[in-house]
């Protein structure tokens, strides 16, 4: 019986093989490790590659049918970095090969030290240098800092630190500051936002209604990308507000007042309806079947002033983070790719990024804590506010 691959498994099985062709690999070979026959990987590739919705990319010659040129290999296996002093890494010999480039020099025409580095162009004290060798522990633990900083460039030397430790590595955050900076190891410089008012703003703002526990108010909103062939991508990412646990993230072509009602219902049914809902004041948000859906949900609705989305903060700033830590660094070649990298994002933001806001935990661990706390004294002051009321 043969053994049927899901969209799911497809995708991420040609994206290792991109890594492996870009590494050198053959077709046959990648064919062979995977257990299908070369026609296949390449109906794989022409399916799900994007040549369905469109795409007619032409591959250099001798490539075969369907597969990335190596340039675009190289580039969509880039992990985001910049060379400590900018641009790209220059292709020059190292100051242990041109040691022995000196040395070379001298055994073969019998000159002096001092000669052969003139015409090598070695200073001298370079090539009589001594390196103090490095402890084995700093070592590995420089390797296992340059691996995350290459799975995640947007983390910074704290946020390293807090993985480091999550893992079991016993250093405190000064040491793994001074071998991040030995390391030449940097976060790439981005625009910086403005800074509100601290007071202000509606009464629906983040700053007036908080989320005083877990599913007491959640946040939507909508980001736009494009996959390679210049078709929308249109996402709608769901936070709840207290916990940061991003509940679900949408991804299709276009999505409705319909659609974001059925998003709402499949998320109310797993967890239960949240007392609010806030988002801004986009036509799918105001349309009327969906504050109807919402009231008869009981779900109160908080709308922020037109032209703030710092009044939805939550929202905006789990945003920021998809786009700079996943959007800005792939280049979907379908819709289905997109779906399934997406959602790996969203399972790798609750279950292995560290928050600073919640003192470096996960949001799982956090909405798990919450979980094991019992009654939360919000619900209790909310309770209390009802009864004060009635």
């Amino acid at each position: 019986m043969k053994k049927r691959h899901t969209p799911q498994q497809i995708v991420r099985m040609l994206r290792e093989a991109d890594a492996e062709l870009a590494a050198g690999a053959s077709v046959p070979e990648i064919a062979r490790k995977l257990g299908v026959r070369e026609a296949t990987f390449h109906r794989w590739r022409n399916h799900y590659g994007g040549m369905n919705e469109g795409r007619c990319d032409q591959t250099p010659e001798g490539a075969g049918k369907g597969e990335r040129p190596p340039e675009e290999d190289r580039r969509r296996a880039g992990c985001g970095h910049k060379h400590p002093k900018g641009g790209e890494p220059k292709k020059l010999l190292s100051p242990t090969r041109r040691r022995t480039a000196v040395e070379h020099v001298r055994r073969r025409l019998g000159v002096s030290e001092r000669r052969a580095c003139r015409a090598i162009g070695q200073p001298r004290s370079t090539q009589r240098y001594v390196g103090r060798p490095k402890a084995e522990w700093d070592r590995w633990l420089v390797e296992r800092m340059v691996g995350l900083s290459q799975e995640n460039p947007r983390y910074g030397y704290r946020r390293v630190w807090a993985l480091l430790r999550r893992e079991g590595w016993l250093v405190n955050k000064k040491r793994v500051h001074r071998l991040w900076r030995e390391e030449g190891l940097k976060v790439p410089e981005k625009q910086r936002k403005r800074l509100r008012l601290a007071e202000g703003g509606s009464e629906n703002g983040c700053r007036r209604k908080r989320a005083g526990y877990r599913d007491y108010v959640w946040s939507y909103d909508f980001v736009m990308d494009s996959t390679e062939d210049g078709r929308r991508l249109k996402m709608m990412p769901v936070v709840d507000e207290h916990t940061r646990e991003c509940l679900t993230i949408e991804v299709e072509r276009s999505i409705t007042a319909e659609d974001v009602i059925g998003t709402l219902a499949g998320l109310f049914r797993q967890r239960g309806a949240p007392a609010f809902i806030r988002s801004d004041n986009g036509p799918e948000f105001v349309a009327r079947a969906l504050k109807r859906w919402l009231a008869i949900s009981e779900v109160g609705t908080l709308y922020i002033e037109p032209g703030s989305p710092w009044e939805n903060a939550y929202a905006e700033s789990f945003i920021g983070r998809f786009g700079d830590e996943l959007l800005k660094r792939e280049a979907f070649a379908g819709l289905v790719e997109a779906k399934v990298l997406i959602e790996d994002y969203r399972e790798h933001h609750n279950q292995r990024r560290p928050h600073s806001a919640l003192g470096y935990r996960t949001p799982s661990e956090f909405a798990a804590s919450c979980r094991s706390a019992g009654v939360d004294a919000g619900i209790v002051k909310e309770l209390q506010s009802a009864t004060a009321l009635s």
